[in-house]
């Protein structure tokens, strides 16, 4: 009660009684103190926009004062691009109605926004100033803001200087913007965050540019992943960190490395003259894993590690992360044909190979995985002696014969000759095929090329000591033409075995000449045990029959001859001039000879 009496002076000269009948207290009239009450309020009308004062907020409404003899209540909705909006603050209010059924001032913030919002936003592009929008969702190619109650467009590129993955991580956030373009017609407005953040990064990079120098390390984000390197923000500025410079070892795609906004040091290796070209480097700030390679490895020692790269000529192998050696393909087997590492590996298989080379210094090393396994060369005599038969498997064809491989690393020739006793063979191809099972019998050795010779028809008693007896000159045989050459004909027969026939041979009785797929009876005229020859004839066969059914005549020379003979006798008996009683009987007798001979 003291602190009340010391605050109010009551009036001493207060006529109570005059209050008690209602009468007037004071000598001023009603009509001036309503005046004097109404002058302290604003006057507010319809459809104005005026400012106003919160003076209390809960989670549903705002309660505004705008200086009328009621207090206005505003949807917390209407604020929601303003989170940090509290007591005290200044917002403008449009007057829906001073007063309503219940006495209440209506106001609406949204409306004084949209009222006044083109005038904002023009002011704001007119003269570069910075506003703030509320982000309210995504839309396609970008996001949707609110800016003054104005529904704007911020493009997708225009969000920040790198790159947006996430849209939604922006929605239901307070941005700063700038107006970048208005369309009065169609009453669109675009903003731009980007904006305000180009002018601050242009400086930063250009301080950073100044300061460039090779070998520096500086701090940056991942920015891009591409499949040959990452780009990296060095604060305004990009460079590129090569795939090759990511790490030491192998590397199929930068995502093994780094992730998308990592932070990592990384140091310059290189760039051009304007510094627009920055290339990084990661692996550089580790020592080099060959120097971290074990000092007691030598030539000869075991390793293991994995397949990393695959070639046609090898195969890299990693034994430590950034520390490989090649397999080259003459080292995967004791095989001396020409093939294909994939034939014995693939990426990511685990293998295990023995060091032949190592250096150091160049960081070079070659592996091999044949020398795991016993060189089949170094038992040969044993294995694979002179006599020995064995199935071996067709590899590839020359024209002189068939290269095989009896097993892994051992291989051996058959010449075309060996492959047959009786078949004449042009080409291997037309004996065998690639790929297919032979049986051989060792012939020779030759260690030192690693070479054996090999036999296909030795497997079988020459058949020739045979034909002997059986294709004697001036046998028949029937036989069948199977090929026709330039020289003549092969003939099949008998027993698998082949002769040969010139065309003057093939001729038949009825003067044609044979021809192929016809079976004929043929005379052997002449058989080579050595050459493994048989020639034959088939027009021998009735030309002999003719001569064998022929009378023996004297033929006409001999004839003439004879008569010739005779007559020149004659006339030198005619031209002696003198003749003997004698002379004459032996004339007449050659007369009477030669008339009987007539």
């Amino acid at each position: 009660m003291s602190e009340l009496t010391d605050k109010v002076n009551p009036v001493n000269d207060f006529d109570w009684d005059a209050y008690e009948n209602g009468d007037v207290l004071t000598n001023i009239s009603k009509e001036e103190l309503e005046s004097k009450y109404s002058k302290t309020l604003n006057v507010v009308k319809d459809k104005d926009v005026v400012m106003g004062t919160v003076i209390s907020m809960n989670k549903r409404e705002v309660v505004v004062n705008v200086g009328y003899k009621s207090d206005g209540v505003v949807s917390m909705n209407e604020f929601r691009y303003n989170p940090e909006l509290k007591i005290g603050d200044q917002v403008e209010v449009y007057i829906e109605s001073p007063e309503d059924k219940k006495g209440q001032l209506l106001l609406s913030h949204k409306k004084a926004r949209a009222a006044r919002s083109w005038d904002c936003v023009n002011a704001a592009l007119e003269n570069d100033e910075i506003i703030k929008g509320y982000i309210k969702c995504r839309t396609k190619g970008g996001m949707i803001v609110d800016v003054f109650g104005i529904e704007a467009f911020l493009p997708g590129s225009q969000i920040d200087v790198k790159p947006i993955r996430d849209y939604d991580m922006f929605v239901g956030k307070i941005m700063e913007f700038k107006v970048v373009k208005i369309n009065h017609e169609f009453k669109n407005v675009v903003v731009s965050h980007k904006a305000l953040i180009e002018a601050e990064l242009e400086q930063q990079k250009k301080d950073i540019i100044s300061k460039l120098e090779k070998g520096q390390v500086l701090e940056g984000t991942v920015k891009n992943i591409t499949s040959y390197g990452v780009f990296i923000d060095l604060g305004g500025v990009d460079g590129l960190i090569h795939i090759t410079d990511l790490s030491w070892g192998r590397v199929t795609h930068p995502e093994e490395v780094v992730s998308l906004d990592q932070k990592l040091n990384v140091v310059i290796l290189d760039f051009d003259d304007d510094k627009k070209r920055i290339a990084l480097g990661l692996k550089q700030l580790t020592p080099h894993p060959w120097d971290a390679l074990d000092a007691n490895l030598n030539v000869g020692d075991k390793v293991k590690g994995k397949v990393v790269v695959m070639a046609d000529y090898g195969a890299f192998v990693e034994i430590a992360p950034g520390v490989e050696g090649l397999i080259h393909v003459s080292e995967m087997s004791w095989s001396q044909h020409l093939r294909s590492a994939q034939d014995f590996m693939k990426v990511g298989d685990d293998v295990e190979a023995v060091v032949l080379t190592l250096d150091r210094d160049e960081r070079k090393m070659s592996l091999g995985i044949k020398q795991l396994k016993e060189d089949p060369w170094a038992a040969i005599d044993t294995e694979y002696a002179i006599g020995t038969k064995h199935t071996a498997k067709v590899r590839n064809f020359t024209n002189f014969g068939v290269f095989v491989e009896i097993t892994e690393g051992v291989d051996g020739l058959i010449h075309i000759s060996d492959l047959s006793w009786t078949k004449k063979i042009k080409h291997p191809s037309e004996f065998t095929q690639i790929g297919a099972d032979i049986e051989v019998q060792v012939l020779e050795i030759d260690k030192e090329n690693r070479r054996l010779s090999l036999g296909h028809k030795q497997l079988e008693d020459n058949p020739w000591e045979v034909f002997e007896t059986v294709f004697t000159v001036d046998s028949v045989h029937e036989g069948t033409i199977v090929e026709m050459i330039d020289k003549g004909a092969v003939i099949s027969l008998p027993y698998g075995v082949e002769g040969f026939a010139t065309p003057k041979h093939l001729i038949k009785e009825d003067k044609t000449q044979a021809k192929v797929d016809e079976k004929l009876m043929f005379k052997v005229i002449e058989f080579n045990k050595d050459a493994k020859r048989i020639i034959l004839s088939h027009s021998r066969i009735f030309e002999d029959a003719q001569k064998a059914a022929a009378p023996v005549e004297e033929s006409a020379e001999k004839k003439a001859a004879r008569k010739k003979k005779a007559t020149k006798k004659s006339e030198n008996l005619i031209s002696v001039e003198k003749t003997t009683l004698g002379d004459i009987e032996e004339l007449a007798a050659l007369k009477d000879q030669l008339s009987s001979e007539e």
